[in-house]
């Protein structure tokens, strides 16, 4: 099988199924289409018993590797939301779907998360036989800047970072490199991007007899490339993430940094306040108990609550507000729209957000029998 659609390429070569995300301009970001062929894609190649293993990478404007993918298209996302576009539910519905997909992959699936890999990117590379970052990756789950949550199985993959580094990392937004990525256990190898091309280029070159092969091939190359230099432990970390990040509410998270700043004007407690205090106070406040909740459930039951969650992002019913009204709206518009960085969040603090507020975006608007994603069943 020989695919090749303007967005994502795909390609059949011996006994390996290779997919690129070719959609540069926009950083990879993805589109209805791409999610659709990229289901379709991977439906495929996993039906092939002559397909072994699945590798996928994405592209910049120059060629291959560079850029992985920035996630969902919010240009997108801003516009439907405005003029009541129902492909939006889709979009999430699918992308979802997807992610599932990925994680339940009954074959090996390497991932090559070189560049920028945020939000649905990190739901195209979680969950699979083998993450490989290097040292121009860019990793993060940044939606509480747009009033947004970690979406894409963010609530199941973050809950599981060791200790309380998934709440950290879901509410901050924070950036990761490619060593801090491993280190936190969001990738499984480092590799300097100058090895990228003759890996990829040399699976093609090999007789694979079954998939785990493939994995084991390029762990290998990978660990050989590495420098000895390779960082490991983030930049960013602080041993007090745990005891402020484990804290019950976001009201009590920006309390305790605020008190360490008293002590300390400057470090990690003030950098970390302040970009607190940038995003949608309502959306932290709902990532948290995402996170919170996440911890316990199963992939399916997450990828569920999500799609609640991001139906009420759009449809803010409990508070009245719709469209343009609503954060994750606001907050696409100040970021790229208008691109003045000045979303006017409602309510505009932490201390006005109740619990009250969070609740409605944990109940289901669809009976159980009529849930887009009734069908999805973990199978792992």
């Amino acid at each position: 099988m020989n695919v090749y659609s303007e967005d994502v390429v795909s390609e059949k070569v011996k006994s390996i199924g290779y997919i690129t995300l070719n959609r540069p301009k926009a950083l990879n970001a993805l589109s209805l289409p791409m999610v659709r062929e990229l289901t379709h894609v991977l439906r495929s190649y996993e039906a092939d018993a002559d397909v072994l293993a699945v590798v996928i990478r994405g592209s910049n404007k120059e060629g291959p590797f560079g850029a992985f993918c920035a996630g969902g298209d919010i240009r997108y996302f801003h516009q439907a939301a405005l003029t009541g576009d129902a492909s939006l539910e889709d979009f999430f519905t699918e992308e979802y779907n997807l992610n599932h997909i990925i994680h339940t992959y009954r074959k090996p699936y390497i991932a090559f998360m070189d560049g920028i890999v945020m939000g649905g990117g990190m739901g195209l590379s979680q969950g699979i036989a083998l993450r490989v970052v290097t040292e121009r990756t860019q990793m993060a789950m940044p939606e509480t800047q747009i009033g947004l949550f970690p979406d894409v199985g963010g609530g199941y993959f973050l809950s599981r970072c060791p200790g309380n580094t998934g709440e950290y990392l879901a509410l901050t937004g924070q950036l990761l490199r490619g060593g801090e990525s491993v280190s936190v256990g969001l990738a499984d190898v480092y590799v300097d991007s100058k090895s990228l091309h003759s890996i990829w280029d040399g699976l093609q070159t090999k007789s694979w007899k079954h998939g785990d092969e493939v994995v084991a091939w390029v762990k290998e190359q990978a660990n050989a490339s590495t420098p000895s230099s390779a960082p490991s432990k983030p930049t960013w970390w602080d041993t007090r993430i745990d005891s402020v990040f484990r804290l019950p509410t976001v009201h009590d998270i920006v309390d305790a940094l605020g008190q360490l700043v008293l002590k300390e004007p400057e470090g990690w407690a003030a950098d970390t306040l302040k970009a607190l205090r940038q995003r949608s106070p309502l959306l932290l406040a709902v990532s948290l108990e995402q996170i919170r909740r996440g911890r316990t459930m199963g992939l399916s039951d997450e990828l569920r609550m999500e799609r609640d969650m991001v139906r009420h992002c759009f449809h803010l019913e409990h508070l009245s507000r719709r469209g343009a009204q609503t954060d994750t709206a606001e907050g696409i518009r100040a970021l790229v729209i208008d691109k003045d960085r000045q979303p006017k969040w409602q309510p505009a603090s932490i201390e006005e957000i109740t619990s009250e507020m969070v609740k409605p975006f944990f109940r289901s608007p669809w009976p159980t029998a009529l849930h887009p994603l009734r069908h999805l069943v973990d199978t792992f």
